[in-house]
């Protein structure tokens, strides 16, 4: 079976998230509600550093506004900010702080900080291995389709990590993953089928 889907999803929310909220945004304007304490203004004012969209592009700037918005409690703010210290950008990388960041995001029921969560667990990075705690996030992921979560719940339940090894609960796992529309999980159901593991 193939390894776990990384944290290289990560990448994914930059680019999503970036492309939402700032294609129709006035620098000026946003920047003076940033000032004035604005979350949603200071995260968009954020993306515009991120993408050099109406300002030239700094990243120092994009940090500077995420954790102003982020401490307000903006979950997208939030999770950005894990992102750049977990990849190193603007900044060097700090596991520490990504977690910090992911598990603030986690905690308000961001599927894709829950799963990146259950990843830096899953890989002891910026803290202990914990496949339990791992499991935990990917669960949490999961109720939310999130299909990388159910894949890698599905890997975990195949090689019995953190949990029993039940093939047939990792092919339910596969499947889930399927019915979601990642391909992945389609193959691994398929694979599973032909070893003969079904539905007890």
């Amino acid at each position: 079976m193939k390894k776990l889907a990384k944290i290289v999803f990560l990448a994914l929310s930059l680019t999503s998230i970036t492309n939402l909220a700032v294609a129709d945004i006035n620098y000026e304007s946003t920047h003076q509600q940033a000032k004035k304490g604005d979350a949603v203004a200071q995260f968009n004012l954020a993306l515009m550093y991120i993408k050099g969209q109406g300002v030239k592009q700094d990243y120092n700037q994009a940090i500077k506004w995420y954790k102003k918005s982020a401490e307000q409690g903006n979950v997208k703010a939030q999770f950005n900010l894990g992102v750049m210290y977990y990849k190193g950008i603007g900044i060097p990388k700090d596991f520490n702080q990504a977690l910090y960041w992911f598990e603030k995001s986690a905690n308000q029921n961001n599927a894709q900080a829950q799963f990146n969560l259950g990843s830096m667990y899953y890989d002891g990075q910026g803290v202990e291995q914990d496949y339990m705690q791992a499991l935990k996030w990917y669960k949490k992921s999961a109720k939310q389709k999130f299909t990388f979560a159910q894949i890698n719940i599905g890997a975990m339940y195949y090689k019995g990590e953190g949990v029993r090894q039940n093939k047939t609960t990792a092919k339910e796992w596969f499947g889930k993953a399927c019915d979601n529309g990642l391909q992945d999980g389609c193959t691994r159901y398929r694979l599973l089928n032909e070893e003969g593991i079904n539905p007890q």
